[in-house]
């Protein structure tokens, strides 16, 4: 009698480390790249919803990621555009639903200083928030300004980048891209890459 619990009690457990094993590989396989197969972002063109995690799941899950926007909006302004980048320097005719529409709205703003206060090739970084309705949510931070440029230089780049943005805001978003930067950060680099020695008569 004995001998037959014993060997139950073997069958049991046995029983379960099986069953134990296959349910962690059912809920472990993730796949690590979920937009690969499917992505999902304003860019598509229809409202959607990456990803989730619950409480309610019964495994590790995917966590709601903007894959496709990464932490941090970044882009680059210039005060001469090449050729090749004119159209992302034009404005859109439309309410802007892309990244690049907001880009491209971003760029078409920015009037940098006038030629003798500028200085050639200055750059200056600034970093600041949108709200859902396209209006920025508080004054952009500067994190950065080319070293050596006296003090008079960085507040005019200041003041025109404030003035150039103050000028398009608020930006008109659809519900899509609106939701999707709503707070989120964004750099912008300017670049003034003039030659001010022409501008200003100089030869």
């Amino acid at each position: 009698m004995l001998r037959r619990v014993v060997i139950c009690l073997i069958v049991a457990i046995a029983g379960i480390a099986v069953a134990g094993t296959a349910d962690a590989r059912q809920r472990n396989q993730i796949n690590p790249t979920p937009f690969s197969h499917a992505p999902c972002s304003v860019l598509d063109g229809r409202p959607c919803t990456p990803s989730f995690c619950s409480v309610f799941n019964h495994g590790p899950c995917i966590p709601e990621i903007d894959y496709p926007y990464g932490e941090n909006l970044q882009l680059t302004i210039q005060s001469v555009p090449p050729e090749a980048d004119a159209a992302k320097y034009r404005k859109p005719d439309h309410d802007l639903d892309t990244i690049g529409d907001l880009f491209a709205a971003l760029r078409s703003c920015w009037s940098p200083p006038p030629s003798d206060i500028a200085r050639p090739g200055m750059q200056m970084s600034v970093r600041f928030s949108f709200k859902r309705s396209g209006e920025i949510i508080a004054a952009p931070r500067v994190t950065y300004a080319s070293a050596g440029a006296p003090a008079d230089v960085r507040a005019a780049y200041l003041k025109s980048i404030n003035s150039s943005l103050g000028a398009c805001v608020p930006l008109k978003f659809t519900g899509g891209l609106g939701g999707a930067v709503a707070g989120r950060p964004i750099a912008i680099r300017y670049v003034d890459n003039r030659d001010l020695s022409k501008a200003s008569g100089t030869r």
